[in-house]
């Protein structure tokens, strides 16, 4: 089959080579960069942003990386927030490094071999317990992630920590379900899902989401991992509880740190967080109130009294302690808010989380 005369000729000639772009190359007199040595923690963002200012306003069309030299020609990828309040937190880089340094494997570092056999109602009310925080779990990470496509890559910092939450939930309601399926009981009975958790997932702010998740909800959930440890009968579940426990504060931190920049630096914003805590105080509150009924956590209620009685037979001492659980939880609730600057949330707190508060400190 002979070649054409036209396509010997092409591959014959050789091409002038392409013009290149090489202003990148140039020296960018306008910014000094120094090297960056690692700190005695290692190389963190602490040291790389040693001296760098980050913007409180940026116009961030694009996937620009704060720094990064702007062409005029990029492309459009989005409109993200354009104010550094809508999304910072002063603790986003310390708290993104140390979920990375402490992550966990629920494959390995978990002692399964220490799971033994329970007494057929515990085992079905921890598998019920973990139905519950398996649910809850999902919800905790797909919230955030809805975040991520509106954070401008300038606030990288808030970006990574999201990231980092989205894995710990993922581990989360992975061992979860391991802990269910590992005795033999599996996934009991879905929860009602309430009106309090669907508000997390119809967020129209990264705000609204930040205050109703972690400062509220997460906190609650903060509270169930500690009595989980207390009310756990091997080492196994109390690892579990202790390493989510672990994670779960990193969250509280970010979201707790978050509304203190809001209310710091954007004050006038005040009153509308009062409505967003409104709004899941509420259904919570009648969720709690009616777990009997119509409540959104009546087979997660009777969980944790059957556990924390020993079983069906101190389901009565059971019923003092989850309640004991639910001061705890409206207790820490409030202490966030007074260190994020929002006291007042006392006097206007849902009345029956109220009831359950301890008198002011002096």
């Amino acid at each position: 089959m002979a070649i054409s005369p036209d396509l010997l000729h092409k591959v014959s000639t050789e091409e002038d080579p392409p013009e290149l772009d090489l202003s990148w190359l140039q020296p960018r007199e306008a910014q000094q960069v120094e090297r960056v040595r690692a700190g005695r923690r290692g190389m963190t963002f602490d040291e790389v942003e040693r001296g760098r200012e980050v913007p409180d306003h940026v116009n961030a069309f694009t996937l620009r990386p704060r720094d990064a030299r702007r062409r005029e020609d990029a492309v459009r990828t989005g409109q993200y927030y354009s104010d550094k309040s809508d999304v910072w937190s002063e603790n986003a880089r310390l708290l993104y490094e140390e979920a990375v340094q402490r992550q966990w494997s629920s494959a390995t570092d978990i002692p399964w071999e220490k799971v033994t056999p329970l007494p057929d109602d515990l085992e079905r009310a921890m598998c019920q317990l973990c139905t519950f925080l398996t649910e809850v779990e999902f919800i905790a990470g797909d919230a955030p992630a809805q975040w991520l496509p509106k954070i401008p890559n300038d606030y990288y910092e808030t970006k990574l920590f999201i990231l980092s939450q989205i894995m710990d939930e993922a581990r989360h309601l992975d061992v979860f379900r391991k802990r269910a399926f590992v005795n033999g009981g599996g996934l009991l009975s879905e929860g009602q899902s309430g009106p309090s958790l669907r508000i997390i997932l119809d967020a129209k702010d990264f705000t609204e989401m930040s205050a109703i998740m972690h400062v509220f909800a997460e906190g609650f959930v903060q509270s169930l991992f500690r009595t989980g440890e207390l009310v756990s009968f091997n080492e196994a579940e109390k690892a579990i509880y202790r390493l989510c426990a672990q994670d779960e504060s990193r969250h509280l931190g970010f979201g707790v740190m978050h509304l203190k920049y809001i209310l710091d630096t954007v004050p006038e914003r005040r009153e509308e967080i009062h409505h967003y805590l409104d709004q899941v105080e509420g259904p919570l509150s009648l969720d709690i109130t009616q777990a009997g009924a119509s409540g959104a956590t009546p087979f997660f209620d009777e969980a944790i009294m059957i556990l924390a009685g020993g079983g069906l037979k101190g389901v009565d001492k059971g019923a003092e302690r989850l309640m004991e659980v639910r001061k705890k939880q409206v207790n820490e609730y409030m202490h966030r808010l007074e260190v994020a600057g929002l006291g007042e949330r006392r006097d206007r707190m849902n009345p029956f989380f109220r009831s359950l508060l301890d008198p002011p400190r002096n």
